[in-house]
């Protein structure tokens, strides 16, 4: 699904990713961890077509996202940004239905796939019509969610989707969202810091190390098999994070 060939970026003069190979296969869900700044929500935009590389080649499904090929492969692609970005100035209803508006979408059809995703992300139809301030952390990243998947994309892109939110939320959330994966059955690719979420949510776990990926496959070879100093000192250090939780 998502192919990543040699991939360089950096702003200014510092390199932010250096000589990343990395392929998603459809289907399949895979979380991008590492320290700040190893170039995780970086990878992420650079998918998603926000960025481009300085050198490299990005592919989704087979063709360069570059030129023409790009809008259309990013209407194929849902992207929930860090803390949910929704315009402020819209309900949660109008900006779950912008891009379909955008599309030329009736509005029955706009209304009733809004509907859907309110179902199906939990969330109570009359909160449709509040704007985001009006809501909770949790209830805007259900929003940010059903955005995202208002065009019923085929990948979906996650950058720290429940970063912000308090514990409770967050573990309430981590269940919905495994659940709506298995159900939705798309490729998903999500950027975390947390490595028990990245178990808890991804079938793969790819750790970043400035710019460079340091371990890429199952949380379990991470943990018994890490390839170097770094990956050991990492799972060290997210061992004793989550020691009283027993989590990791």
């Amino acid at each position: 699904m998502f192919a990543l060939t040699g991939i360089r970026k950096a702003f200014g003069d510092a390199v932010v990713l250096d000589g990343v190979d990395l392929t998603i296969e459809p289907r399949t869900t895979a979380a991008l961890i590492g320290p700040s700044g190893c170039g995780k929500s970086t990878l992420l935009r650079l998918m998603n077509g926000l960025l481009t590389p300085d050198a490299g080649v990005v592919r989704f499904d087979g063709e360069e996202m570059v030129g023409a090929a790009l809008t259309p492969a990013r209407r194929r692609i849902g992207y929930v940004v860090q803390e949910g970005g929704l315009f402020a100035h819209l309900t949660a209803r109008q900006n779950v239905t912008l891009l379909g508006r955008r599309l030329g979408w009736s509005r029955q059809r706009a209304g009733d796939r809004a509907a859907e995703l309110a179902e199906m992300a939990q969330l109570e139809l009359p909160l449709l019509d509040r704007y985001p301030h009006e809501l909770s952390g949790g209830q805007r990243q259900r929003v940010a969610l059903m955005r995202a998947l208002a065009n019923d994309p085929e990948a979906l892109l996650l950058d720290e989707p429940l970063g912000a939110l308090d514990p409770m939320v967050r573990a309430d959330l981590q269940d919905e969202l495994k659940a709506l994966f298995k159900r939705l059955d798309k490729t998903v690719v999500l950027v975390t810091h947390d490595l028990a979420e990245a178990r808890y949510l991804a079938d793969r776990v790819v750790l970043l190390h400035e710019g460079r990926i340091a371990q890429d496959g199952t949380h379990d070879a991470l943990m018994r098999e890490p390839a170097s100093h770094f990956v050991r000192d990492f799972v060290n250090a997210q061992r004793r994070l989550h020691k009283l939780e027993g989590t990791t």
